[in-house]
């Protein structure tokens, strides 16, 4: 099978990009955890609330490539997640996952210092390429 497609999972040198899912709807966790795993990433962890996804971020740093974050949670909201996350590692990659209807929060984490997002429902191509891109920054 020499002709067969990378998977977008794995980095150049062969191993898989680690990801983090910081959401508290268990449900889009599998989802995100079930797209990004059949291209080859390795789930790091998850976590159901902000104060859960911040402190294993710093557990897992510097073993980790990507983050994927939930908007909306209960404990601490996915903006002061990022904020925190981003004041301990001004380097991280965090993807924002939200519900249609909260662009200006959305555009808020982007200027922040988030790397992209992505609107529930999810839809595999676009997580697939919004990850893919911003791994690639």
């Amino acid at each position: 099978m020499l002709n067969e497609k990378p998977m977008a999972g794995i980095k150049p040198e062969g191993i898989p990009y680690r990801v983090l899912i910081i959401d508290d709807s268990v449900f889009i966790a599998k989802q995100l955890s079930k797209i990004l795993t059949s291209e080859g990433f390795d789930m790091a962890d998850t976590a159901l609330d902000g104060i859960q996804g911040v402190t294993m971020y710093k557990a897992l740093y510097p073993n980790i490539d990507l983050v994927t974050l939930d908007i909306t949670m209960p404990r601490l909201d996915g903006v002061s997640a990022l904020e925190q996350i981003l004041e301990f590692d001004k380097q991280a990659k965090v993807i924002m996952v939200s519900a249609l209807g909260s662009e200006d929060l959305v555009k808020k984490c982007i200027v922040m210092g988030a790397k992209n997002y992505i609107v529930k429902p999810l839809d595999r191509s676009k997580v697939l390429e919004r990850v893919i891109a911003v791994l690639k920054q």
